[in-house]
């Protein structure tokens, strides 16, 4: 068995590669991992809305239950609201059934520790562990077989929650959601709503099939034309578990994560409460986020891609902004993981404080032309692929033409069969005539497909 735990928990296509049997082996190694101490440990579970999900909550709840744990089941709601909801209930544990922002084919199962954080590398390879040995594990019997409840405020008390985040009221906006028909489409419009804006909603219908389908965070255009439109002040995307966020302004043009996180990281610095005068960010963030914090005499702290490395160097730094260019955004002076309604409320609250127009705003983050080219292979390429000599020529040669203007990035995707090329420079048409030429490579030498 290859490796399970990805850059987001286990993700694969459900009833192919994630099985139910694959996730009752997760539910019961997780819970004994995560809760060997306790003697009856209960573990949250929510999911999004693919129809998968049903499936596999069941058997993640079989795997807790048949190692002695109680389940206590959340129903749909975002990833970010069952971090939280484990602190608040102060359970052991908690799972998520979701695939994110993938198509409704994929699932995935991601834990979160008793302080609603994303699980470190080393627990992950101990459940992995449990799995790839097929250690024996405890089979309670009798009264000490665990059980499965369900909690019916789950929804209403994350909304509440959310609310208690906004430092200013909405009157007077007028905001566009997207909801990715996921899982914030039960509880989004009663959020913004809730605090006094004027709201349009749409993708919020979900079907177990349309989540992430042409909506959403990663297909923001129908989002682009409402905005323009109807003459909303904001628009703003979700994905499908609700824990990315990216925004619209109101002349449809897109602000994606790194400019959200200028735009905050600004407003808090100027309010005195950006923690160490610094942000945190990933290698994907474009140069002009960079040089504009620098310029602004905001510090830089820089990791892998993943939210979860990020959150890790925060925490290691005392920081309270962080994030990535795709929309995970994390105010750890509120919460433990990324979570797109609390980073919408976050950039409402400048846009509503400031006074200004979304699009003055974002003028003041610059962004770099940047292209992204990826390359679709199967697992088992992935690495000869990142290795190939030809590959590396193509690199070098585009570094040395970009020069201290830009930059390239090569790297395999952590959530899907996929090599992501990503260059930044000056002239859009030299980046990209580089990032296909490093992705012809690919094309020749390993069977990839081309995805522009």
């Amino acid at each position: 068995m290859g490796r399970l735990f990805g850059t987001d928990g286990v993700r694969g296509i459900a009833n192919e590669s994630l099985t139910c049997e694959l996730a009752m082996k997760i539910g019961a190694a997780g819970a004994h991992v995560l809760a060997s101490e306790i003697h009856t440990p209960r573990i949250l579970i929510g999911t999004d809305t693919r129809k998968s999900g049903d499936m596999l909550t069941c058997a993640l709840a079989a795997g807790i239950c048949a190692v002695g744990g109680d389940v206590v089941q959340c129903g749909v709601v975002p990833t970010p609201a069952l971090s939280y909801l484990v602190q608040l209930y102060g359970a052991d544990a908690g799972v998520m059934v979701s695939a994110s922002h993938n198509s409704m084919e994929y699932n995935g199962i991601k834990w979160f520790n008793g302080q609603g954080l994303k699980l470190s590398d080393e627990l992950e390879d101990k459940i992995e562990a449990v799995i790839n040995d097929n250690r024996p594990l405890p089979r309670p019997v009798g009264g000490e077989i665990g059980r499965v409840t369900n909690v019916r405020r789950a929804k209403d008390e994350y909304r509440e929650f959310l609310q208690r985040a906004a430092d200013v009221r909405y009157e007077g906006l007028l905001i566009a959601l997207d909801c990715a028909n996921g899982a914030a489409s039960a509880i989004a419009r009663d959020v913004f709503v809730g605090l006094g804006a004027e709201v349009m909603s749409f993708s919020d219908a979900p079907d177990g099939y349309n989540i992430n389908d042409q909506c959403g965070s990663t297909h923001p255009e129908h989002l682009q034309q409402i905005v323009y439109e109807m003459g909303a002040d904001v628009g703003l995307a979700f994905d499908g578990d609700a824990d990315r966020l990216i925004a619209v302004d109101e002349r449809g043009r897109i602000v994606d994560g790194d400019r959200i996180m200028g735009i905050c990281a600004l407003d808090m610095l100027a309010r005195g409460v950006l923690k160490n005068d610094t942000l945190a960010i990933t290698v994907m963030s474009n140069l002009g986020l960079k040089r504009r914090m620098e310029q602004a005499g905001i510090r830089i702290e820089e990791t892998s891609v993943g939210d979860r490395y990020v959150l890790e160097r925060m925490l290691e730094k005392g920081l309270n902004l962080g994030g990535e260019q795709s929309g995970h955004l994390i105010f750890t002076d509120y919460h433990t993981t990324g979570d797109g309604m609390l980073s919408a409320i976050q950039l409402l609250n400048v846009l509503k404080r400031s006074g200004k127009r979304m699009s003055t705003l974002a003028r003041e983050i610059p962004i770099y032309p940047q292209v992204l080219v990826n390359v679709k292979l199967s697992e088992d390429k992935k690495t000869p692929a990142l290795e190939d000599e030809q590959m590396a020529q193509r690199i070098k040669e585009a570094e040395k033409a970009l020069g201290e203007t830009g930059r390239v990035l090569v790297r395999a995707s952590g959530t899907e069969p996929l090599i992501r090329i990503m260059l930044e420079g000056q002239d859009e048409n030299e980046i990209r005539s580089h990032a296909t030429a490093i992705a012809k490579v690919l094309e020749k030498n390993h069977s990839g497909k081309i995805r522009m």
